[in-house]
């Protein structure tokens, strides 16, 4: 008998299993084939605009994906650098090799934890409750907790030009029983879709013809505790190329001939990762677009095309990928596809990722409708910690939308649902100035400690960062900076105006033109860097920060004002239809979560609070 069981071995199931071990269940990992652990069947890469920031929260709560990438990046950058701290976001290349092996030894590392290779046919259920598994080779397993990390390879078809064929990314065995066995059980399922592009030979490319990306020459990290360990003159570049009007007249010319317009693709895709088809068609305006040439290992010979998803023949791939600068004698190596696969509808589950139909049985990843390696990493984390504080008989941990952006992610899913593969973005967020790279480790490393992924080292690291924080604050506060001739003369350098008396140190940094590196200089020292980083955000910030705070106590007031489990909305009068069966289908726990369910309009709100107040007087 185990305490849980983790179904598939992507990155929600890394992270689910590593949570739940940690948290000292005994917990058993089932995956179809342990060569493929933490596998990055499609973009070479960690992180990325939003995406990133989740790197950095998983980081804080105790996960592994921030640690793994900064041990197997080939480069590394942080994106809008030069705009506000609320949008800037570390992406990293990954060397694939590198990633899944140093992530199977976390795994075979970790006490508590066991991996099978086998794939599961059937879940066990007895009154409405997971009892346990059965899987295809015959052997049925006990649990008291099954969590569902499939990917995409649940019921999943392999599509190019006319063909489809039964696979799972890499030709792999697919889960083909899961799925019926979940529909059995009552599971609305919908048919999702995703692509991948042709990779290439990487010495048949003409570099010189393209524009090199290199990454940033300052150190950077997506582990809030531990310092970067890589060489910056050693990171890989990527390249640039662009299509053209000739890729695009091919496409044009050739629609009838690929899986997506053919009529032969059924499940949706992700509006924001389109296939090369999509962008040509529903973009005619546009001249070119981007395509990356980005390396998949350290000592691989195989490039990523991004941005060239595709699911035209391969004949055609050949002519499309020539088409472009630089690619012209290019060799492809492995061609892109499209995959479709099941996935569940995200409204069916509760806010701890558990399923409202089936008590212990949770889900992770993309069997919920996202895209991405990262959203499923930061589900995983938050199926695990909950599956394992349900056995602990404690509170389940859901963070706030002000919280986390893991927040946003999980409150978006189960209110909002989705009809194309999720992905966040910073526009998802509308206390973004609050869910920063920056102060990851700040908002979320208490709450790691408290369900007990934090060890003493890593908060150790946090405690003196705080404790540097206060210190600097302090220090800046109290040190005054004369309007001397050395020091107007600086400041006039620097584009400022100039000191007339003496003014506060923490008071010139609120000027804009003004950097923390600035006031190091005028005071005579070196400061803490990370420290030092938070001190000028909180400084120069102080007004958009407060602001936005007080508008996240305003949303913090109706999460409070609960929701009773038995409420019929049924006997709700005044309120919309779609807003009542949507109420019916959600069963929000409390009025704030109700405002954020599509369909439901500020109108069916104060009915529902007029209902409340004379139904359920002392809730």
């Amino acid at each position: 008998m185990y305490d849980i069981i983790v179904i598939g071995g992507g990155h929600a199931g890394c992270e689910a299993s590593l949570s739940s071990a940690r948290m000292n269940m005994k917990t058993l990992l089932i995956t179809g084939n342990i060569k493929n652990i933490a596998d990055m069947p499609c973009n070479p890469s960690i992180g990325g605009s939003a995406k990133g920031i989740v790197v950095r929260e998983i980081d804080a709560l105790g996960g592994e994906m921030g640690i793994n990438a900064d041990k197997s990046h080939l480069q590394i950058k942080m994106l809008n650098s030069k705009k506000g701290p609320g949008v800037r976001s570390l992406r990293c290349q990954a060397d694939k090799t590198t990633y899944g092996e140093n992530m199977i030894k976390t795994l075979q590392n970790t006490p508590n934890l066991e991996i099978k290779e086998d794939l599961v046919k059937e879940l066990i259920v007895k009154n409405n409750t997971i009892k346990g598994i059965k899987t295809e080779s015959g052997e049925t397993i006990l649990t008291k907790k099954v969590i569902i990390t499939t990917g995409t390879y649940l019921n999943a078809d392999i599509l190019r030009g006319h063909s489809k064929v039964k696979g799972g990314p890499h030709g792999e065995k697919p889960s083909l029983y899961l799925s019926e066995s979940m529909k059995e059980l009552g599971f609305t399922m919908r048919r999702l879709k995703t692509g991948t592009p042709p990779r290439v030979q990487k010495d048949t490319i003409n570099y010189e013809e393209c524009s090199k990306e290199l990454g940033d020459e300052k150190y950077l990290s997506f582990s809030n505790f531990y310092k970067p360990i890589y060489s910056i003159e050693k990171q890989l570049p990527c390249y640039l190329t662009y299509t053209n009007e000739t890729t695009h007249q091919l496409i044009l010319n050739n629609l009838d001939k690929c899986a997506l317009y053919s009529g032969l693709i059924e499940g949706i895709g992700p509006r924001y990762c389109p296939s090369v088809e999509d962008k040509i068609v529903k973009f005619r305006d546009k001249d070119r677009h981007q395509i990356f040439l980005e390396p998949e290992r350290l000592n691989g010979d195989e490039i990523y095309v991004g941005g060239f998803s595709t699911t035209m023949p391969e004949n055609l791939q050949e002519e499309l990928i020539h088409s472009m600068t630089g690619l012209q004698n290019a060799k492809i190596t492995k061609y892109g596809y499209a995959i479709e696969y099941d996935a569940i509808d995200s409204t069916e589950l509760k806010m701890t990722l558990e399923t409202k139909k089936i008590e212990g049985l949770y889900t992770a990843g993309q069997i919920n409708g996202t895209s991405g390696y990262e959203e499923a990493a930061a589900q995983g984390l938050i199926a695990g910690i909950n599956a394992s504080l349900s056995l602990q008989n404690k509170e389940p941990l859901i963070l706030k939308r002000n919280e986390a952006y893991i927040g946003v992610l999980i409150d978006d899913l189960i209110n909002k649902g989705i009809t194309e593969p999720y992905r966040l973005l910073t526009s998802r967020a509308e206390f973004r100035l609050l869910l920063r790279h920056d102060n990851a480790d700040i908002r979320l490393t208490e709450i790691g400690r408290k369900v007990g992924l934090i060890n003493d080292e890593k908060y150790k690291i946090y405690k003196d960062k705080m404790t540097q924080i206060d210190k600097i604050q302090e220090k800046l506060t109290k040190t005054k900076i004369e309007g001397n001739e050395q020091n107007n003369n600086y400041l006039t350098k620097i584009g400022s105006s100039k000191i007339t008396g003496k003014i506060e140190s923490l008071e010139l940094l609120r000027r804009p033109e003004i950097k923390i590196e600035n006031i190091e200089y005028l005071i005579g020292e070196k400061l803490d860097e990370e420290a030092s980083e938070q001190v000028e955000i909180n400084t120069k910030y102080k007004g958009y920060i407060e602001k936005t705070q007080k508008e996240a106590e305003k949303m913090l007031t109706l999460e409070k004002k609960q929701i009773p489990n038995n409420i019929d909305y049924a006997k709700v009068k005044n309120i919309a239809t779609e807003a009542r069966q949507k109420l019916e289908a959600v069963r929000p726990s409390t009025i704030g979560q109700a405002t954020r369910i599509s369909g439901v309009n500020p109108a069916d709100i104060t009915m529902l609070l007029v209902y409340l107040k004379k139904e359920y007087p002392h809730e």
